[in-house]
């Protein structure tokens, strides 16, 4: 009798699903895979060594290289975060380099990765465009150095004084112990004001147009004096603002720590009030003379 097609199909599938069958073959793929792999490390070993050892050399001299340029950079009075900067680009850079030199030791090309990292960089750059805007105007921060830490600044309408200056922001302080943050492209191309360590404090005070003016200014600027609280190289001006409806306004301006402003500010005015009542100097109240005049009726 003749076997039908059916019946040779059913054999070939019994056979294909053999236990027996199906353990040759996993053992025949580990072999092949084991031969690649014997391969390699025969024909590649020297060169696999020889790329791992410029690797860790390599990068052994990125972190030397690194430390010299952060020593250098601290030795010239750089400014930290420059510094820190420098030193992290020159590591990352070498760290680059000894990588391309030691995967062209294996033989493997790479101007698929530098392609790759390209188009990575251009995408990255696009969805970041804030971030990277923060980060170049703090470096040109750094370098150009409008202002330090400790310095008074103000900008966007905030004022305090600068506690760091990183890459992507700058922190503020103010009197009350508030830290402001102030990403970097909210500084750069902005009008800045910079008065070092100190703030403009300005006073008025107004007294009646029975003193002498001149006598009560000269009063009022020893009374200043003597608190201590106009900043060091800094000048003291009183003099007369205005001639006002009710009295004659003397103002008083000067340059004091900003950390101290409004505690300043305050003892000032209290010392000013203590001063004029001691001279017995009447700082007059809003006042305004009505005239009634009556019309006869006809």
């Amino acid at each position: 009798m003749f076997e039908t097609p059916i019946a040779n199909d059913t054999e070939k599938v019994s056979e294909a699903i053999n236990p027996t069958n199906l353990l040759k073959a996993e053992i025949d793929q580990v072999a092949k895979v084991y031969n690649i792999i014997i391969d390699f490390f025969t024909n590649y070993s020297f060169q696999l060594i020889g790329a791992l050892i410029i690797f860790i050399l390599g990068y052994m001299f990125a972190g030397k290289i690194s430390k010299f340029v952060l020593r250098l950079c601290q030795r010239h009075k750089l400014d930290v975060t420059l510094s820190q900067f420098l030193a992290s680009t020159t590591k990352m850079l070498i760290v680059i380099m000894i990588t391309i030199i030691s995967l062209g030791k294996l033989g493997i090309s790479v101007t698929p990765f530098v392609a790759a990292i390209g188009a990575i960089s251009l995408g990255a750059g696009l969805a970041l465009q804030g971030l990277l805007a923060n980060y170049a105007a703090g470096f040109n921060i750094i370098i150009i150095r409008p202002f330090v830490v400790g310095d008074t600044i103000s900008v966007q309408g905030v004022t305090g004084v600068v506690e760091e200056v990183l890459l992507a922001y700058t922190v503020l302080i103010n009197e009350d112990d508030v830290r402001i943050t102030i990403p970097n492209k909210h500084i750069v191309g902005e009008i800045l004001h910079n008065s070092q360590h100190d703030s403009l404090l300005e006073l008025k005070v107004g007294i009646s147009y029975n003193h002498n003016p001149i006598e009560v200014s000269k009063l009022l600027e020893e009374a200043i004096l003597s608190l201590g609280i106009v900043g060091e190289n800094r000048k003291l001006q009183v003099g007369i603002d205005e001639f006002s409806d009710s009295a004659i306004t003397i103002a008083i301006r000067l340059r004091t720590p900003t950390v101290n402003l409004y505690d300043t500010k305050y003892k000032a005015y209290a010392k000013i009030y203590s001063v004029l009542d001691e001279a017995n100097i009447t700082i007059p109240f809003p006042q305004r003379d009505v005239h009634i005049h009556q019309v006869d009726s006809v």
